[in-house]
């Protein structure tokens, strides 16, 4: 078993899709029939992560530690490049993301 999707409810969607674009995931916006228009990134193994705007209904994620695996390839072209090994940073809503860049 694996995670399959995880999604983000965040006020700061463009800040956020940069934040995330900026550590190397690649995003498309998406839209479902009527539902809002999102941003989505695959990860390896297929994991999808999601970037949607809150709302009344679906409130921005609170409290939530996020790990991500980056090859340090793909560190190297982020922005800003991110050296080899263990790092903790914070998205625009105050989440921390620890990133392991092999």
């Amino acid at each position: 078993m694996c995670i399959g999707l995880v999604v983000l409810y965040t006020e700061r969607l463009e800040a956020c899709r940069d934040f995330y674009a900026g550590l190397g995931l690649t995003f498309q916006r998406e839209q479902h029939g009527e539902g809002p228009e999102h941003y989505a990134a695959v990860l390896g193994e297929g994991m999808v992560l999601e970037l949607y705007p809150a709302s009344a209904a679906r409130p921005a994620t609170g409290s939530l530690r996020l790990g991500l695996v980056v090859s340090a390839k793909d560190a190297a072209v982020a922005r800003p490049a991110r050296p080899a090994g263990r790092q903790l940073v914070t998205d625009p809503d105050g989440r921390t993301v620890e990133l392991l860049v092999r």
